[in-house]
Formats: structure tokens, C-alpha cells, sequence
């Protein structure tokens, strides 16, 4: 989630994520050393949409309507079989990762001035364990990774959270039906 040019989170950032606490006692030692979002406050997560609205224009109409998206939508299982990579990222892939895609879609078709990651790239559902680093890291990060596979989750909610300037803080939660 962090800025591609700086590497760095920008004050008034917003994201949509789904929390994903059924991951956290195996990323979480990961996360900490090699995800800047762990560092910055955002737990565990697959990402829905990066960057959402600025937090200076997220208001009582915007939660109203993350609301009644999100609330059209289904709570599903997902199960994290798999690690994968982007350059200089190592990362869980969902499965299935429609639904996730699906909630991604939604938000879209209602702010489409907000596109995921800033049109730069397709959204690809995961949750990044590491970011940054080099294939001999990865590497061990993933053999590390291995023996704890495959884990299920549930996923009831997304959250909203928002870049303080130092920190992501928690803004909301929405229901899935």
C-alpha cells in the first residue's frame, strides 16, 4: 500500500481491506521485519481498493454508501494454500479470489475516480507478507511461510482505514450480509 515513488504512506490516504486475524501468528513475525503497512498499524489484510477517496472528502454519505455496497455482498471462506510474488513482494494468494475482486468491482463502479492502485495495476487479490526485498529474502521468507499452509478464514467485514501521517488508523467496518 505504500506510495511507489517514496515508499512511503501520504497523510489522508485511505484504503479498503479485509482483515484477515486467522493469518496473523504466521505473517505477523514477517510482516513486522519486511511489510511497512505491519510497521504503520494495518494488521493482516487483503486489499480491496488502494487508494480510496482522500480522507478529507470520506464523509457520512460515503459510509452510508460503503455500507449499502458491501452490504449487497455475501460473507465467504477463503483459503490461503499458496505463496506468490511481485517483484520485491512475497505474498499469500487467496483462493478464491473472485469475491475479493468482486468487492473491488463494486467500490469501483461507484467511485470510479478511486481506481486500484491508482490505475498503475490490475488488482490481483493477496495479502503481502513482505515488500521491498530481495529473491534471497523471499526465499527464506516463503520456506518459512510453507509449513503452516494451507489455513481457511473467514471474511465477515472490510474496513475502511486511513494514513495519519504516521500511522493507518481504523475509520469503520462494514458488514457482509
Amino acid at each position: 500500500m505504500a506510495d511507489e515513488e517514496s515508499g512511503r504512506f501520504k497523510a489522508g490516504q485511505t484504503a479498503l481491506v479485509v482483515p484477515v486475524p486467522e493469518a496473523e501468528p504466521l505473517v505477523r513475525p514477517w510482516r513486522d521485519r519486511f511489510d511497512p503497512a505491519a510497521r504503520a498499524g494495518v494488521p493482516a489484510h487483503v486489499t480491496v481498493l488502494f487508494p480510496f477517496l482522500p480522507a478529507s472528502v470520506v464523509d457520512a454519505g460515503t459510509f452510508a454508501d460503503l455500507d449499502e455496497i458491501f452490504g449487497r455482498h455475501r460473507s465467504f471462506e477463503v483459503r490461503f494454500e499458496e505463496s506468490g510474488r511481485f517483484p520485491g513482494v512475497c505474498f499469500l494468494a487467496p483462493t478464491p479470489d473472485a469475491p475479493f475482486r468482486r468487492l473491488t468491482e463494486a467500490v469501483v463502479d461507484r467511485w470510479p475516480q478511486a481506481p486500484p492502485y491508482g490505475g498503475k495495476y490490475d488488482p490481483h487479490p493477496h495479502l503481502t507478507v513482505a515488500q521491498g526485498q530481495d529473491d534471497v529474502t523471499l526465499d527464506e521468507i516463503e520456506a518459512g511461510l510453507r509449513p503452516a499452509l494451507p489455513f481457511t478464514a473467514r471474511v465477515p467485514t472490510v474496513d475502511l482505514v486511513a494514513h495519519d501521517g504516521t500511522h493507518w488508523r481504523h475509520r469503520g467496518s462494514f458488514a457482509l450480509r
